[in-house]
């Protein structure tokens, strides 16, 4: 695909996955997983992230609804990692402060080929009515694993799990966009190495 623009079909026993991103669009998406509070948090994801987003899943949500949020977090890694290209021009890092009613999230990121995921919240964080907290924190794994990013996650305080939930994923959007974001003073790659 031409621009920074990546797809991906996957399919395992588990999970089929039909997916697209567009790194500089307008934050349109299309997203249908099974699951409608995780479809929720993905379309917010792509409107603060201004990636314009398309997901079709076709999961073993009867099971429970962990393999269909994992398999997505690879597969959004994977595009955005293709799309992103040599990073050539881009800001590299990104921070966010997310404020969502009482709560409150800090995310940052570095694209820096090197993944890993340091997730912190505190012991008995809620979940979300309908999807439990801890896949909050599968979906950032696989993200950060599948687009080699290193990505700091960390509730700072919250009581609502729907508000937790949401500030981490619009928190992960914004900071993502800003890591993605063409810089006119960066020339080449943003790194002493000259490779990311």
């Amino acid at each position: 695909m031409s621009g920074r623009k990546a797809e991906r079909s996957r399919k395992t026993a588990e999970t089929e996955i039909e997916l697209s991103i567009d790194l500089d669009g307008s934050g349109v998406s299309d997203i249908e997983t099974g699951i409608p509070f995780f479809d929720h948090m993905l379309t917010l994801f792509s409107k603060h992230g201004l990636f314009d987003l398309n997901v079709k899943v076709d999961g073993d949500i009867e099971v429970d609804f962990h393999h269909t949020i994992e398999d997505t977090g690879i597969v959004i890694g994977e595009c955005m990692k293709e799309a992103l290209g040599t990073k050539e021009g881009i800001r590299r890092y990104g921070c966010a402060y997310l404020p969502m009613d009482e709560t409150l999230a800090r995310v940052v990121v570095d694209l820096s080929n090197r993944p890993h995921l340091e997730f912190r919240a505190p012991v008995g964080t809620p979940s979300a009515p309908n999807m439990p907290f801890t896949l909050v924190e599968e979906f950032c794994r696989a993200l950060a694993s599948n687009l080699r990013a290193n990505i700091h996650v960390e509730l700072l305080y919250g009581r609502d799990g729907h508000h937790i939930a949401e500030a981490i994923f619009k928190g992960l959007a914004r900071a993502l966009r800003e890591a993605c974001e063409k810089d006119s003073r960066v020339k080449g790659i943003p790194s002493t190495k000259e490779a990311l």
